[in-house]
């Protein structure tokens, strides 16, 4: 039988895999096929923790076609040279892989569609990522959006429940020859020589298309009901926590969408359901904006920020921030939720984000660059756009309403203290109107938090006040 190369990328699953599903229609013997080149992604290469999940995910994807009488060859190095050599290997007459959507990405597969198909190759490249592919969606002028909710109003009338195709029961075995590495021979788990700073995350994670499927299923049967409200409060198992598994695609949007709307929800249920699918649709966005700007991994989208007055930004601040040492309880607890798991509820994002750019007015990319290293659903679309849509300077930017007060959102959404006492275990014994602030209550944090920062790194108040100042000029620019 004829062979054709099947290159997984973000795409590690065997159900509504279109790039696997075509070789197998075309009769050809599927080689399931992974290269590890994360040069090509600069400067964009996965951060530490993704790294982490990827070998995971790998051995995962790996153990899943062995149970089908496959296997996955792993090769490392140059993508084309090493796509060329496994062609003279197998004598593969295709060569099939899912889109990927950031610009290096997106620069290096059309050289290499057209330098192969310039030999006769066959070479195709199908959708598995996302619900509407960002060329595919334009305002009445032909344009891309910039607003989230004419665009949602665009896409939301195209989502239905089609059928998913399910992982096939067998697949014919590759060539026992191919020279394939280990998912651990790629560098991905952390040094033996250095802490196992990961060795956390594997309480709170499963890597893989079995683990998404077992979110998906635990957030139909629990936290969809009552989602729209529910999922603000980072105390609560409220939200479906399948980013991780998007990114990596071991679960495809279009699997989530039928499953969800595959169901006959209650009218009081509908409303959650609606709000959850258009957190789908924020992730659709945010590729849509970095497919059209691709320049926005790095620079501002809203171009009167480009002389913005940020902060030198201050190496102490900045470590405080990251280690969760700020002095302020949420933020702290957020940052070491991230450490600690590799996740962070999405209500904290917007609090820690916007205490770093608004508070101590640092750039975004400060940011950004962090939660890339330590997320384990590092997107650098939805990074890019959470980053720049807290900081002001993205889509949907409304700097003046978006400083957030710290103090406000803990009360308001963690209002028992649960989760800050989780993640900021010193604070534990201060009674529940001290936690929020614990700076104003100087007695009550000496005798029973010690250890914790006895004020802010930063005056709240007056850093809100000087950001309000500083964000005043880009507000009275003329738009370009």
């Amino acid at each position: 039988m004829s062979h054709a190369l099947v290159w997984f990328r973000r795409d590690l699953r065997l159900s509504d895999n279109p790039a696997l599903q075509a070789a197998l229609d075309a009769g050809h013997v599927p080689v399931p096929v992974y290269i590890h080149a994360p040069d090509e992604e600069a400067p964009w290469a996965p951060g530490a923790a993704s790294r982490a999940w990827l070998r995971r995910s790998l051995q995962a994807l790996d153990a899943d076609l062995r149970a089908r009488g496959s296997r996955l060859v792993i090769r490392r190095g140059d993508s084309l040279s090493e796509i060329e050599k496994l062609i003279a290997e197998t004598r593969a007459e295709a060569l099939h892989w899912n889109r990927l959507y950031e610009p290096a990405s997106i620069a290096r597969d059309t050289r290499i569609k057209q330098g192969l198909k310039s030999r006769g190759l066959v070479v195709e490249s199908h959708n598995a990522a996302l619900l509407a592919e960002p060329w595919t969606v334009q305002t009445g002028q032909g344009a891309p959006y910039r607003v989230f909710t004419p665009f949602w109003k665009n896409v939301r009338p195209r989502l239905s429940v089609l059928p998913v195709p399910a992982a096939p029961a067998r697949l014919p075995a590759p060539p026992v020859d191919l020279l394939s590495f280990d998912a651990d021979d790629l560098g991905l788990a952390p040094p033996a020589n250095e802490p196992r700073w990961d060795e956390g995350f594997w309480a709170h994670w499963q890597p893989g298309e079995a683990g998404a499927a077992e979110l998906l299923d635990a957030f139909l049967e629990g936290a969809a009901h009552g989602y729209k409200e529910q999922r603000n409060y980072p105390d609560r198992i409220a939200t479906s926590k399948l980013s991780p598994h998007l990114h990596f695609g071991e679960v495809s949007p279009r699997a989530v969408v039928s499953a969800v709307l595959a169901r006959d929800w209650p009218a009081a249920v509908k409303p959650d359901i609606e709000h959850f699918l258009s957190e789908l649709g924020w992730r659709e966005f945010s590729h849509h904006l970095l497919f059209h700007f691709p320049h926005t991994a790095q620079d501002n989208l809203n171009p009167r920020f480009e002389d913005f007055d940020w902060a030198d930004p201050d190496p102490r601040l900045l470590e405080a921030w990251r280690r969760g040492r700020t002095g302020v309880p949420i933020v702290d607890a957020g940052m070491r939720e991230l450490w600690a798991t590799g996740w962070m509820h999405n209500r904290v994002r917007m609090v820690v984000a916007s205490f770093l750019t608004k508070n101590l007015r640092c750039h975004w990319r400060h940011g950004a660059d962090w939660f890339w290293d330590t997320l384990v659903d590092a997107d650098l679309a939805n990074n890019t756009q959470g980053w720049q849509w807290t900081a002001g300077t993205g889509a949907d930017a409304a700097p003046y309403f978006r400083i957030f007060s710290p103090v406000a959102q803990a009360e308001k959404f963690d209002p028992a203290g649960k989760y800050v006492r989780r993640w900021v275990p010193e604070l534990a014994k201060l009674p529940d109107s001290a936690l929020s602030a614990p700076w104003e209550h100087a007695d009550l944090l000496a005798r029973l938090a010690p250890a914790y920062p006895r004020r802010p790194v930063v005056d709240l108040r007056a850093s809100r006040e000087a950001a309000l100042a500083a964000y005043s000029g880009p507000k009275t620019r003329p738009p370009a």
